[in-house]
């Protein structure tokens, strides 16, 4: 990844962050080699403090060394947050990881890829707040045995044309 597309990536995640309504800033030369590793976005909203290490790919799997993931739990501790693994691949979304949830290669390094960023990660909108991620396999684990029959009924009006949207939206309060 380009030194300039980096960059863009911290800010367009720095500016969404904002727009969700955290407190937020892109850590002064993160990546650079200064003394101490800094994390490259700090964002909080009173309630969550993450310490947010970015990295984007064209599509290949993302590799951070073991001292960046080191350095970003050490900084988090200290600084009393989370730490978290930011990752976007060109035309998705941001996703999010807890270090301890990354594959360790042999070499002591962590990767992502692209396919475990979007089924395991955590999305944007799970991240500030504004969701709850339900997977796949939750939906298979409904304990009743499927779908309320009720609501199926309801569905299959709809679109049969027997029922309209705002009937159906009525009884499914």
């Amino acid at each position: 990844m380009s030194h300039a597309k980096g960059d863009r990536r911290e800010r367009e995640l720095v500016n969404e962050l904002d727009d969700a309504g955290f407190a937020v800033m892109r850590a002064p030369a993160s990546g650079s080699a200064t003394e101490r590793e800094l994390p490259d976005v700090l964002a909080g909203d009173g309630e969550q403090f993450y310490a947010i290490e970015a990295k984007s790919s064209a599509g290949d799997p993302i590799y951070l060394t073991g001292e960046e993931v080191e350095a970003l739990i050490y900084f988090a501790q200290n600084f009393g947050a989370k730490p978290r693994i930011g990752v976007r691949f060109d035309r998705e979304d941001w996703y999010f990881f807890h270090p301890g949830e990354l594959h360790v290669t042999d070499g002591g390094n962590y990767r992502v890829k692209k396919e475990t960023a979007l089924a395991e990660g955590t999305d944007f909108p799970e991240f500030v707040g504004e969701s709850e991620k339900v997977t796949l396999e939750e939906v298979g684990d409904d304990t009743d045995g499927g779908p309320d029959e009720e609501i199926l009924r309801i569905l299959n009006a709809v679109e049969q044309g027997v029922m309209d949207v705002e009937e159906a939206a009525e009884l499914l309060e």
